[in-house]
């Protein structure tokens, strides 16, 4: 993901202090935020489930992406410096080698995702218990309903923002 960084020399260069929320849970922002150095903390309700520490990692992709609030807070775990794009759909189509980026990303998130139901449908499926609904889980990611995307043009503005 380093490689994004490339891209991203023109957007707002932020110093972050330990502690700083970048993004909120529920909230709508329309920015990326692209790690450069230090360390980001996702947070979902209470918990941790990940920490970036990988210059060029992403947070705000899902949110643009599908055109919803974010689905976690980040913060700061540490003093951090980020570029924020602050119109990320534009920025997306303008760079569409980052959205390619973005992409994999993703469908590696989605690849360890499935393999880690998968083994959990192999190792509890028969138990009854509700490690059993793994397997809807799993048929559910695979008929979820398209979302209407449509990427436009710089000469259209986005009906979504």
């Amino acid at each position: 993901m380093r490689d994004i960084l490339e891209y991203c020399v023109g957007g707002l260069r932020r110093n972050v202090s330990a502690g700083t929320e970048v993004l909120h849970e529920g909230g709508r922002t329309g920015h990326l935020f692209v790690l450069i150095e230090g360390r980001l903390d996702v947070v979902k309700g209470e918990t941790v489930v990940a920490t970036m520490v990988e210059p060029g990692a992403i947070a705000g992709e899902m949110s643009v992406l599908l055109d919803m609030p974010h689905t976690a807070t980040v913060r700061a775990a540490q003093d951090s410096v980020i570029y924020e794009i602050d119109d990320a759909a534009s920025f997306l189509r303008q760079q569409p080698a980052v959205a390619l980026m973005i992409a994999r990303m993703l469908a590696q998130r989605l690849n360890v995702a499935t393999t880690y139901l998968a083994d959990l449908k192999r190792q509890y499926g028969g138990h009854g218990n509700h490690l059993a609904m793994v397997g809807d889980i799993l048929q559910s990611m695979i008929n979820l309903p398209p979302t209407q995307v449509s990427p436009g043009s710089d000469r259209q503005s986005d009906p979504r923002m």
